[in-house]
């Protein structure tokens, strides 16, 4: 399970602290910011659009929700949607398609039941960085509410780490 110990709901308040110093990071290096998401429907877009002078660096996000989307938009390969590949070739995709300097892509399973094999909390997330893609695995615990939550809240994080260049620049699986 993730590392994260906390089993409350991020709040909005807390996800747009966190979107408002990524807004100041990206200005402050001159990146822009594009999002793939499917797990999560949109609502990483939705905070990074809310954040101080989104339309400067935001270049926009696309929901992939179901897997002919991500097959035929983001070019995702035939086969499971909730794995290291997807997330890597959903943000590439990401990444080119907007013209993005940092690219964050998320994939995985939300729960209650399972679509793939991967138990319910199983999240891929991809990261394109100036061209270098990096992949992440967690699993989170909780009901389906709870486990968006926490992918929303780990994505902005891992822009954030990415904005700052504080990030390993390798694939890491966390369970």
């Amino acid at each position: 399970m993730s590392d994260d110990p906390r089993t409350e709901l991020p709040s909005d308040n807390n996800l747009d602290a966190l979107c408002s110093r990524l807004a100041t990071l990206v200005e402050e290096r001159g990146l822009t910011v594009a999002t793939a998401e499917s797990l999560t429907a949109g609502n990483i877009a939705a905070h990074l659009g809310k954040a101080p002078n989104a339309g400067s660096w935001f270049c926009g996000g696309i929901v992939a929700y179901t897997r002919a989307v991500k097959h035929s938009l983001l070019h995702v390969p035939d086969g499971p949607v909730v794995c290291e590949e997807a997330a890597r070739v959903m943000a590439h995709s990401t990444a080119t398609l907007m013209g993005a300097t940092l690219t964050l892509a998320v994939t995985g399973e939300a729960g209650p039941d399972t679509q793939e094999n991967d138990p319910p909390g199983t999240v891929w997330f991809g990261v394109v960085d100036h061209g270098t893609a990096e992949t992440e695995k967690q699993v989170f615990s909780g009901a389906p509410e709870a486990i968006l939550g926490a992918t929303v809240e780990h994505a902005i994080q891992l822009l954030l780490r990415h904005a700052s260049g504080r990030h390993t620049p390798s694939t890491r699986v966390v369970n």
